[in-house]
């Protein structure tokens, strides 16, 4: 099968990862912005399958560029349209919270879904959504990052893996399996509409231990620096957060690292300094059907 995968200039490096993994074509998506803030959008070269890899952290300046980019594929002669996102943004807003907002999940959905006959992205930010192809109206491909991030972590006989929040329980006992740990989630207790408190069961044992912190996302990072905070107060030996998407600002990792955090380490999916765990060989099982012969 005729297939290429493309890329903006600034997915260049993890975009030429995964095109040598596929044995496909690396071709650019060329950008160019007139001086009112419009963009022109210019694919090389045709093909009959067209993988489009676009990371969509700070998204906003992203997704007209990579609509543009679909239909230029589409019209230099792609039959088939796969985007390649390992961050889908907006997943959060997954239902009406107050009057008057939009449900961007599906905003979003219908967007990528006309654009794209597949999408493939990684541990999306879910906490409703069962099935993301129905909401999208294409076929959704949701890969688990968990035996990447425990492929970088060092097990130990006394290793817990924890989870700041119940929501995070599914990804924390993936983890824990990944490391042969076990794992404890904290618990959300309010104390009125702005006070929030986070609970750790008195008998999980801390003191003495190495605790791996783990979450999905990690953006204000405010649930997790009380989460290290906690854990160190009880006396572990060393806590390293894993993350799947670091959204998080360079003030709110220093934060993070003062309650704490002796390392802290994330996916590719979101550029970040704390990048140490590649998704290439996750994304290349996932799409190697998309260029096989």
């Amino acid at each position: 099968m005729n297939a290429a995968l493309y890329a903006f200039d600034a997915d260049a490096e993890p975009a030429q990862r995964l095109a040598d993994a596929l044995g496909a074509p690396l071709r650019r998506i060329a950008s160019h912005a007139f001086p009112d803030g419009e963009t022109l959008i210019t694919v090389q070269g045709v093909s009959q399958v067209a993988l489009i890899y676009r990371t969509l952290d700070r998204p906003n300046a992203k997704l007209f560029p990579l609509l543009q980019a679909a239909d230029a594929a589409r019209r230099a002669g792609a039959g088939r349209l796969v985007l390649i996102a390992p961050y889908l943004p907006y997943m959060r807003q997954d239902m009406v919270f107050a009057p008057g907002q939009a449900l961007s999940r599906d905003v979003l959905g219908r967007l990528l879904g006309e654009a794209f006959e597949r999408i493939v992205t990684v541990e999306p930010h879910l906490h409703r959504t069962r099935d993301l192809s129905a909401v999208f109206g294409t076929a959704v491909t949701v890969l688990a990052a968990a035996a990447e991030l425990a492929a970088v972590l060092t097990p130990s006989p006394d290793l817990l893996v924890v989870g700041p929040d119940a929501e995070s329980e599914a990804w924390t006992a993936r983890l824990a399996r990944g490391l042969a740990a076990p794992y404890a989630t904290f618990e959300k207790v309010r104390h009125g509409d702005d006070q929030v408190e986070l609970v750790l069961a008195p008998e999980v044992l801390v003191a003495g231990r190495p605790v791996v912190v783990v979450d999905d996302i990690c953006s204000s990072g405010a649930t997790l620096i009380g989460a290290v905070g906690q854990l160190k107060a009880r006396g572990a030996a060393r806590i390293v957060v894993a993350v799947v998407h670091a959204l998080v600002s360079a003030e709110a990792e220093r934060r993070l690292r003062g309650a704490g955090a002796d390392e802290i380490l994330s996916t590719e999916s979101c550029p970040h300094p704390t990048n140490r765990v590649s998704l290439t060989a996750l994304l290349a099982r996932a799409l190697a059907q998309e260029v096989a012969p």
